[in-house]
């Protein structure tokens, strides 16, 4: 089935795209890109080799997600993604419960943390997989700035138990290094230079 095309740049027209993610972050960075997509959903056992490091573990869900369209999609562009936080080479993944949440953030508070995005892009049965990494430096926060985002913003759907565009990052993230996009959830920059490879194919 022919999907159309759609046009984010003069020089390059590519199918449409399905992004495999609910994350409301990843499709409003999408809509800024002006990249037009649809969403849709699989479960997808997110589990990995434990001797992996965390740049691997990354592409591996992604690539591991997209494998699930592998067989159904070849018109449209399949992009997936996992982002993690790692602290000291422990990752961080979601939290279970608001008091894990506020214990990862414990963790973070005052130190450097390391946010990895893999993406996946499904082709044509092809995989175009990259990945990027930020340094997110927190500056020291306390119990009660803590408890007070947990409690507001249930961070239960957030890599290390926090949004960088919320307040916790407005308030506790003293600089980064990297791609800023990257922390949100899609390295942006490195996405449309995939892109733009496809298109050239």
């Amino acid at each position: 089935m022919d999907y159309g095309l759609w046009t984010i740049d003069p020089t390059m027209s590519l199918p449409h795209v399905i992004l495999a993610s609910k994350s409301p972050r990843r499709q409003e960075l999408l809509r800024l890109m002006d990249i037009e997509f649809r969403v849709v959903l699989k479960d997808v056992d997110e589990s990995y080799p434990e001797h992996l490091h965390p740049e691997a573990i990354a592409v591996y869900i992604a690539e591991k997600k997209a494998k699930a369209f592998d067989e159904t999609v070849t018109d449209e562009i399949v992009l997936t993604a996992d982002t993690i936080v790692c602290v000291d080479d422990q990752i961080l993944g979601k939290p279970e419960t608001p008091a894990h949440a506020i214990e990862m953030l414990k963790q973070l508070s005052g130190r450097i943390h390391r946010v990895i995005t893999g993406v996946c892009l499904l082709y044509k049965h092809q995989y175009h997989s990259f990945y990027d990494v930020s340094e997110v430096y927190f500056g020291k926060l306390t119990d009660d700035e803590i408890a007070t985002y947990v409690n507001k913003y249930q961070p239960m759907d957030k890599a290390g138990s926090y949004g960088i565009q919320e307040r916790i990052g407005l308030i506790g993230i003293e600089k980064i290094n990297g791609s800023y996009t990257n922390v949100v959830g899609l390295p942006t920059e490195k996405l449309y230079r995939e892109l733009v490879k496809i298109s050239s194919q």
